[in-house]
This record gives structure tokens, C-alpha cells and sequence, in this order.
């Protein structure tokens, strides 16, 4: 039947000289078995326990009809997908990727991308090595498209996943074929395929391709004999096809596989035998019990999940709650403590409106005090504009008067030089009285006495302006002090004066006049202010001022 399996050894020579009974572990793909069994006495190591692969000998036609026992499925299918990563199967790259996704499935389950994040796919051996090679991608790309499609598969069980997985599979080209190197007739070396349909003749170089084949229904007799195969149509007017093989166990492996597929075949077309019907109609109704199960499952894990939904939702509704309370609690505490300071505010506030209404009351009588006190200081003001007005025609009058002083000065001066040309001429005559007087007294006649009056006349006369001199300096030196202490006194009368006024000036009523005087003032160049300040004696006479 499909099902069968075979243990395929694999070893070089069969030698029936000794048997051995002892216990060996029998390692499947899936599962661990161990039983005692007899092993032939074979050239390998002795060593326990010996790793044998159970492999399906004869590939069914259509997996999911044939393949009735779950176990018998996966075992297959793990058969298969080693075959496809090693290469003896050819597969497509865009195969590849699809296959490599319902194997993911089968394995992790639903896509979780929570749980199946890049990388978790690092350590798994999806796709065969050539077609990783054929393409610039690395390894994370693959697992990208890989994903991909996994996603996709979404609800399919293990069982589901690997059925989908062989019905790609099966459709492949190389699937189920075993190649066997033959020679025809002329001594071509060709390759001999056979699977479940029939017997295929291949190129050494094209496996994919066969350049005839002969199905099992359309043959009619297979005959071995001395290393050479003979395949008979049943049209007789077809020629029969040879073939040999130079390795004996060769020759019996493909006739055996010739018997087996042959009868396969024959019996998949005929109505199953009972005991096949049984198996069937319990897989059947183990498949529905299943079905059954996984939806009873699905729908306790969709009731379960929107319970679930229901509780996250009621427990973030609770949360949202418990928030809004406790907001609504701080609100309400807030608003208290509000009030309490809008209570003590208010009183405040009244306390500051009596305090204003005092305050605007004192204000007020205040306001009344400074306008009397503006009232009087304008009066004041007023005596003290009127005081420096006083004060500024008195500086103007000392001014004119130390002009006509210093006209006098100039004159006293003229009055100065024109004694000492007296003075001078004085002495002129003195000189020329002096060099006459060098003659002796026996010459001089007895009337010539009158120059000697004569000379203390104008002696007397002389003597006489030199004391009025002294006498008007120390007159004109006295003045001078006098008018340096009023100019003194003046001066510090008007500073005092501008003092008391200045904080009572309105800067609002000043007069242009008034702003370019205080400017002058400033910058040094007013002429009143500085012609008493800077008096100083004129280089013509001591008294002289210069305005």
C-alpha cells in the first residue's frame, strides 16, 4: 500500500554469514521507538544505538487521498522536505519560498507578530542552498518574504499546513522519481526514472524533461534477464525498449520498484479493499472529530479572546473611572480650598477697601494741604522770581558800576602816567640844574639864587602829586576789596536764592528764554552769573573788572 515504509540501510554489502539479535533504537524524524529486532551482521560500527531513517519507498499519487494516518503524513512530509533542502528534488526559488512558509506554519502555528519578530527565523533551514546562492539577498530578505507569506496562513493547523505543503510538492517535476544510470541498445548512457505513473527515460544532463515515457497502463510486460530490462507496449506495432545495468543490486532495486509502482497503480484504480475502507472511514471520522474539536476550540478561544477583550475594556473603563473619581475627588478638594481663599480674600479685600477709604480720605485732606501749600508755594515762588529779578538788577548795577570804575581806573591811570612824565621832566631839569651847579660859588653872581627857589618849588610840587598817588592807590585797593566781598556776598545771596526756587520751578511754564538761559548757564557762556563769579583784576590797573 502508499503507506508502507521500508527501512532503507544504504549499506555496501549484504553478508548472511552470522545473525545477531540485540536491541536497536530506531530514530524517526519525528519520534523515538525502540523494540528489539534481528539486524544482519553488516560493516558498520558496533557502537548502540545504530540511528536508521524509516523513508517512504513508493511516492502516492495524490497525498491527501492516500495519505490516511496523520503520523504517515508528517513522516512523509519531513520525508519530502529533506529531499527538497537537499536538492534531490527540484524546486523553483518562488516554490521554495511558499513551501518554506506552510513549513513555518506547521511548526510556530498562527503568525504573532508579537512573538515571531526578524531573526526568529535565523536558525531554520527553509530553503535549499541554491537558491539562497542564485540571488543577492540576505538572510533577513528571505525571512521577509518568508513572513510574508506565512502570515498569510493564518487558521491552518500542523496537519492542514504539511497537507498543503505535499500538494505543492507532488506537482514538482522530481517528485517521487527514482534515477537509475542505463545504457540502450547503441550503448548511450541514459537515465531510467521511475515513480508512481510509469517509466520515464532521461538525458544524464536533464532530469526535469524525459525524452519518452512509458505509463503502466500503456505496458504490457517487463521482462529481466541477464542484466538487461526489456519494456513491452501493449501496442504491438511499438517497438520494445532495452536497457541493461551493470550493478546487480541495481538491477533488483528497479525491478522491485517496477513491480511495486506497478501495482500500486493497479490497485488505486480499482475499489479499495475493506480493510482500506475501514481505515478511511476512521481517518475520516477522526479528521471530523478534529474538525470538529479545532472549531470548538476556535470558538472557545473567540468567545475566550472577546471575554477577554471585554475585561481589558471594563478594566480600563474601571481604571478611566477610578481616574475621573479621583479627579473629580481633587476637583472638588481643589474647589474647597478655592472657596476658603476666595472667603479670605474677600474679607481681605473688604479690609483693603476700608484701608483704601482711609487712605482716600487721608488723600484726599492731603490733596487739600498740597494745594494750599502749592498756593503758597507759588506766592513764594513768585517773591523769589521777584528776588532774583532784584538780585539780577543789582548784579547789572555793580556791572555798570564796575565799568564806570574802571573808567575812572583808566582815568587814574592817564592822571598815573602823566605825572610820571612830570616826574621825568622833573628829573630832566634836576640833571641839567645838577650840571650847573658845578661851577664854583666865586663865579656865580649873587642873584643867581632865585633858581635854587625855583628847583624847591617844583621839588615841593613834585613831592606833593607822589602822595596823592599813594594816597588814591590805597583808596582804589580798598574799593577793590569791598567790591570783592559784595561781589562774594552777592554771588552766594543768588545761589541760596536759585536753590530755594529750584524745586519749586514748574518745568511746564518755562519760557524758551528761560530754557536757553539755563543752557547757557550750563554750559558756561550766560554772561550774568559768571561776570561776578569771574571777576578778576584788569592788567591796566588793580581795581579794572572785566565783565
Amino acid at each position: 500500500m502508499a503507506s508502507a515504509l521500508a527501512a532503507k540501510m544504504g549499506l555496501n554489502s549484504l553478508r548472511r554469514k552470522q545473525a545477531k539479535n540485540f536491541n536497536v533504537r530506531i530514530t524517526t524524524m519525528d519520534a523515538d521507538m525502540e523494540f528489539s529486532c534481528e539486524v544482519l551482521d553488516h560493516d558498520v560500527s558496533k557502537e548502540e544505538p545504530i540511528t536508521l531513517n524509516f523513508l517512504a519507498k513508493f511516492y502516492p499519487e495524490n497525498a491527501e487521498e492516500e495519505l490516511v494516518q496523520d503520523i504517515t503524513q508528517h513522516l512523509f512530509f519531513l520525508q519530502v522536505k529533506n529531499k527538497i533542502l537537499e536538492e534531490e528534488i527540484y524546486c523553483p526559488p518562488e516554490a521554495s519560498v511558499l513551501l518554506a512558509s506552510y513549513a513555518v506554519q506547521a511548526k510556530y502555528g498562527d503568525y504573532d507578530p508579537n512573538v515571531h519578530k526578524l531573526g526568529f527565523l535565523a536558525q531554520e533551514e527553509l530553503l535549499p542552498k541554491r537558491v539562497i546562492n542564485l540571488y543577492q539577498m540576505t538572510a533577513e530578505m528571505w525571512e521577509e518574504r518568508i513572513t510574508s507569506c506565512y502570515a498569510e496562513h493564518r487558521g491552518r493547523t500542523r496537519e492542514d499546513a504539511e497537507m498543503e505543503y505535499l500538494k505543492i510538492a507532488q506537482d514538482l517535476e522530481m517528485y517521487g522519481i527514482n534515477y537509475f544510470p542505463i545504457r540502450n541498445k547503441k550503448g548511450t548512457d541514459l537515465l531510467l526514472g521511475v515513480d508512481a505513473l510509469g517509466l520515464h527515460i532521461y538525458d544524464p544532463d536533464n532530469k526535469l524533461t524525459p525524452k519518452c515515457s512509458f505509463p503502466w497502463n500503456e505496458i504490457r510486460n517487463i521482462s529481466y534477464s541477464d542484466r538487461e530490462f526489456a519494456i513491452k507496449p501493449l501496442d504491438k506495432k511499438t517497438d520494445v525498449f532495452k536497457f541493461n545495468s551493470s550493478k546487480l543490486k541495481v538491477n533488483k532495486l528497479i525491478l522491485q520498484l517496477c513491480m511495486g509502482n506497478h501495482d500500486l497503480f493497479l490497485r488505486r484504480r480499482r475499489v479499495d479493499s475493506l480493510e482500506v475502507q475501514q481505515m478511511k472511514a476512521q481517518a475520516r471520522e477522526e479528521r471530523a472529530r478534529k474538525r470538529v474539536e479545532r472549531q470548538r476550540l476556535e470558538r472557545e478561544k473567540h468567545l475566550r479572546e472577546v471575554a477577554e477583550r471585554a475585561r481589558d475594556d471594563l478594566e480600563r473603563r474601571l481604571i478611566q473611572l477610578q481616574d475621573e473619581a479621583h479627579m473629580a475627588n481633587d476637583a472638588l478638594l481643589r474647589s474647597e480650598e478655592t472657596a476658603d481663599l476666595l472667603a479670605e480674600k474677600a474679607q481681605i479685600a473688604e479690609e483693603e477697601a476700608t484701608l483704601l477709604s482711609q487712605k482716600a480720605s487721608e488723600a484726599e485732606a492731603e490733596m487739600q494741604r498740597i494745594k494750599v501749600t502749592a498756593i503758597r508755594s507759588e506766592e513764594e515762588r513768585r517773591m523769589m522770581e521777584q528776588k532774583m529779578l532784584e538780585a539780577e538788577m543789582m548784579a547789572l548795577k555793580m556791572a555798570d558800576e564796575s565799568e564806570r570804575r574802571a573808567m575812572e581806573a583808566d582815568q587814574l591811570k592817564q592822571d598815573l602816567q602823566e605825572a610820571r612824565d612830570s616826574e621825568r621832566r622833573a628829573k630832566h631839569k634836576l640833571l641839567e640844574i645838577t650840571s650847573k651847579s658845578t661851577y664854583s660859588p666865586s663865579t656865580v653872581p649873587g642873584d643867581a639864587m632865585p633858581p635854587d627857589l625855583s628847583f624847591s618849588r617844583e621839588n615841593l610840587s613834585f613831592d606833593f602829586k607822589d602822595t596823592d598817588m599813594k594816597r588814591l592807590s590805597m583808596e582804589i585797593e580798598k574799593e577793590k576789596v569791598e567790591y570783592m566781598e559784595k561781589s562774594k556776598h552777592l554771588q552766594e545771596q543768588l545761589n541760596e536764592l536759585k536753590t530755594e526756587i529750584e524745586s519749586l520751578k514748574l518745568k511746564e511754564r518755562e519760557t524758551p528764554l528761560d530754557i536757553l538761559h539755563n543752557e547757557n548757564t550750563e554750559k558756561g557762556t550766560s554772561n550774568f552769573g559768571t561776570s561776578i563769579q569771574n571777576a578778576s583784576p584788569s592788567p591796566c590797573h588793580p581795581f579794572c573788572l572785566r565783565v
